[in-house]
């Protein structure tokens, strides 16, 4: 004797599936957007994190530590934290190295913190933990990190006058980016 058996019909099973599809095609876009955010936040974080390191560094060996491009003043090769001497002898010691920052990118290749007289890219903490170039002149600046999958997402990466740093999102914070 032949039953009937209750379940879905290939058609149910394919109007699911299809209403499935739409919903993943929607909120794709919005789910990159969220995932190059992050990203780029967790990049921003690490960069201040590693300039509050350079500066306490200073601080406590008394002696000038820097923040610079690790590879041909490109701050995208990643950056590195050393030494730097200015008597002999002296031993430059690294203590950290940051690779490639790929698939995000620094604006203007980090312009902002060359010296004013050279084209060389640091960020150099003297022995009062202050920001200085090379050429010794304070430094007040921004970095400004963009994204390859997203081109309108950057993030300001803003060193203040007093030596602070700050995270500023444009599109959200348009007055204290300033």
């Amino acid at each position: 004797m032949i039953t009937k058996e209750s379940g879905a019909s290939l058609l149910e099973l394919m109007a699911v599936i299809f209403i499935v599809a739409i919903l993943a095609t929607i909120t794709m876009p919005a789910l990159q957007h969220q995932m190059a955010s992050r990203e780029i936040e967790t990049l921003a974080r690490r960069f201040i994190a590693h300039a509050h390191f350079a500066r306490h560094q200073a601080l406590y060996l008394g002696q000038v530590v820097s923040i610079a491009p690790r590879f041909q003043n490109d701050w995208n090769t990643g950056w590195e934290i050393k030494s730097v001497c200015s008597k002999k002898p002296c031993i430059e010691k690294v203590w950290v190295v940051h690779d490639s920052i790929s698939p995000m990118f620094i604006k203007k290749g980090g312009k902002q913190f060359s010296g004013p007289n050279s084209n060389q890219r640091a960020i150099l903490f003297n022995a009062a933990g202050a920001a200085k170039t090379q050429q010794g002149g304070f430094v007040a600046n921004r970095l400004i990190l963009g994204h390859l999958k997203d081109p309108d997402l950057e993030r300001h990466l803003i060193l203040g006058s007093g030596g602070r740093w700050r995270i500023c999102d444009p599109y959200r914070d348009a007055k204290s980016c300033r």
